[in-house]
């Protein structure tokens, strides 16, 4: 039995975590949350003597430089308005790759920062999406695939650093997603999606103009390529060969034989080669925090290091040339520390705080990852944060917040929403219910055409878990979601209507008919993912019309907020306005905001701090002060007497 299940034992009377302290929290306001740093992007330069990180602190996310040993940072882009983030330093100076879209539209183009300040797009156009792949082995070029000649597949191009001139490597037919370029460019890594369940792995060989399929044909499997090795002659990718979890192995492309390098009981999520090609790091999705690996390349032996949080999530970026690296790591009370570790001595030096200034990590909340049995008995993973002076018999309002996708997961790390909500008193529960990656392939699996069904239940359950917590008042559960997630709510509201007290739908799906047969031009390749797990909208239209919220609206009595972004490509607008307009004609409280700048995503602080304070507003009128509001079924509202 894995360590992470005792937490759920506790809950079912055999142990009993402890909450609550003898002094309340300090209540912070959402700016003050807020004003943490979000880091990401970042990247050594050739000489490992400085950093180049994205960072939002002015409410935008920008670029900044910082010695590499520590120091201040300063702003390399001033954007007022679009987001920009950093892919990298050229591997030979100091020019710095980076990506950008306008307001969300995810048209995102690859720019580079000369030395002089000045900035060029190396993607022009007007109407595709340019994805950064890799630096060429020997820092010339870079390899870029854009949808420019066909809007539904992304081709591969080679973009020299000395002109930016741009060479076609291969033309994508099929919506193949490319992955890796072998060091002699004579191998290009891809895969494509087949349906939910299968995800196969090739090689194309540009010299004999030959595609070499590395699984199966007609075994289900999901994988995908992670980089090649000695000189391209093999190739790392993860597999889970039909079995629960991915692992990781490398094929010799000319014997095809396969050696597993690593099988943890858990996803292998990423791995890549050091510079210099002796160092494999591996990412694990360990119970809901990522976990860093390092092994040596030819003999696969681990390489210990010194995690200084262990139950937190963490990754790791090698130097290009020491034995150093950057350490980024958080529990979900506090951002990402990012720390300089030394790996021959242990040593670590703290290299960047993204604490928000005046906010004492101690008044907030670590996520614990919990599991609780369902309606059907499946055990049901998810991420519980409760508030800091929470006492036994306490009757708190509570938030179960369901994560976008369908497949996505909630991790553990920083983020401000459910701890602003935790530090005002709620008690938030983030469910990874049935269908959510990293508890296996079957897991994955048992939603698939039952959406706001089988899946919409386990958050029902949910409830029965968090008031045996002691902590929740049964009648003051609220449903939340993003996404995939925003389908959940407006699905608990209309097919489940007496299980939440109220529901809040952040660029949710309402309409899965039109959201299905109006997906981006450049999902040719999440298409056959959506049409295989959630329906076809022309094969499956009677039942994709019964599980769309918008045809059963009449059915939703309980308060409705909704957010929107106005660009978004993935979730149009009309999804938001059509629910909103139906709801509000039976008479029941709805409140919908629009951001004008924002697409499938808030990005911008200043949008980030309305949504969250407009959550916690309307949370506190409709769910934790509400009086004669309609009858909330106390623990569940499942449909046949389940």
């Amino acid at each position: 039995m894995r360590k992470t299940l005792l937490f759920a034992i506790g809950l079912l009377g055999l142990a009993s975590p402890v909450f609550g302290e003898d002094m309340a929290p300090k209540r912070y306001t959402i700016e003050q949350l807020m004003d943490s740093d979000s880091i990401g992007g970042l990247s050594w330069s050739p000489d490992d003597r400085k950093l180049i990180f994205t960072s939002n602190r002015t409410g935008i996310a920008n670029i900044y430089v910082m010695p590499s040993g520590g120091g201040d940072a300063v702003p390399l882009t001033h954007s007022t308005k679009e987001t920009v983030r950093a892919i990298g330093y050229f591997p030979e100076d100091e020019r710095i790759l980076f990506s950008s879209d306008q307001g969300g539209n995810e048209l995102a183009h690859i720019y580079v920062r000369e030395r002089d300040g000045t900035t060029r797009d190396v993607t022009p156009g007007d109407r595709h999406v340019a994805r950064f792949v890799d630096w060429a082995h020997d820092g010339q070029s870079f390899f870029v695939q854009t949808n420019e000649r066909d809007p539904r597949f992304f081709d591969l191009y080679e973009i020299r650093t000395d002109t930016y001139a741009k060479t076609l490597l291969f033309e994508n037919d099929k919506a193949y997603q490319v992955r890796a370029v072998s060091p002699d460019r004579r191998y290009v890594a891809l895969s494509r999606i087949v349906d939910n369940a299968t995800r196969h792995c090739y090689v194309y060989d540009r010299t004999e103009a030959k595609l070499i399929q590395l699984t199966e044909e007609g075994k289900p499997v999901a994988c995908e390529p992670q980089a090649f090795a000695d000189e391209g002659a093999k190739l790392y990718y993860t597999t889970d060969d039909g079995g629960e979890f991915a692992f990781l192995v490398r094929r010799d492309l000319a014997t095809g034989e396969r050696v597993t390098v690593f099988k943890p009981e858990w996803d292998v999520e990423g791995a890549n080669l050091s510079r210099d090609g002796r160092t494999l790091v591996v990412s694990v999705n360990e119970d809901a925090r990522s976990r860093p690996y390092l092994f040596d390349a030819n003999s696969f032996r681990p390489i210990a290091f010194d995690n200084p949080m262990p139950a937190a999530s963490a990754g790791l970026l090698l130097a290009n040339h020491a034995r150093k690296a950057l350490l980024s790591a958080s529990n979900g009370a506090t951002p990402g520390e990012i720390l300089l570790l030394d790996l021959a001595s242990g040593k670590r030096t703290p290299l960047l705080d993204a604490r928000a200034p005046g906010v004492a990590p101690d008044d907030l909340v670590p996520g614990e990852v919990v599991r609780f049995k369902s309606y059907d008995g499946l055990m049901v993973p998810g991420i519980l944060y409760v508030p800091k002076d929470a006492r036994k018999g306490d009757r708190r309002p509570a938030v179960i917040h369901v994560h976008g996708g369908p497949g996505d997961e909630s991790t553990i790390g920083y983020r401000p929403l459910p701890q602003y909500l935790a530090n005002h008193g709620y008690v938030v529960f983030e469910i990874n219910n049935r269908g959510s990656k990293g508890s296996g392939r079957t897991f994955y699996h048992l939603d698939d055409h039952k959406h706001g069904d089988a899946d919409l239940d386990d958050v029902v359950a949910a409830k029965r878990m968090l008031v045996d917590t002691g902590f929740v008042d049964p009648t003051k559960i609220a449903i939340q979601g993003q996404s995939y997630g925003g389908y959940m709510t407006l699905a608990g509201l209309a097919f489940r209507p007496d299980a939440f007290a109220a529901g809040i739908d952040i660029y949710g799906v309402s309409n899965w008919p039109r959201l299905l047969a109006n997906t981006p031009s450049w999902w040719e390749d999440l298409r056959r993912l959506l049409f295989t797990e959630v329906g076809d909208p022309e094969k499956d239209a009677d039942y994709l019309h019964k599980i769309s919220p918008v045809f059963h609206a009449q059915n939703i009595k309980k308060p409705l907020l909704v957010l929107q972004g106005a660009n978004d490509p993935r979730v149009l607008p009309v999804e938001s306005e059509d629910i909103v307009a139906k709801v509000k004609a039976n008479g029941v409280p709805v409140d919908y905001i629009v951001f004008p700048d924002e697409g499938h995503g808030f990005r911008k602080k200043a949008n980030q701090i309305a949504a969250y304070r407009a959550i916690l507003q309307f949370l506190d009128t409709h769910v934790k002060g509400a009086t004669g509001t309609p009858k909330v079924s106390p623990l569940g509202d499942f449909p046949n007497g389940q």
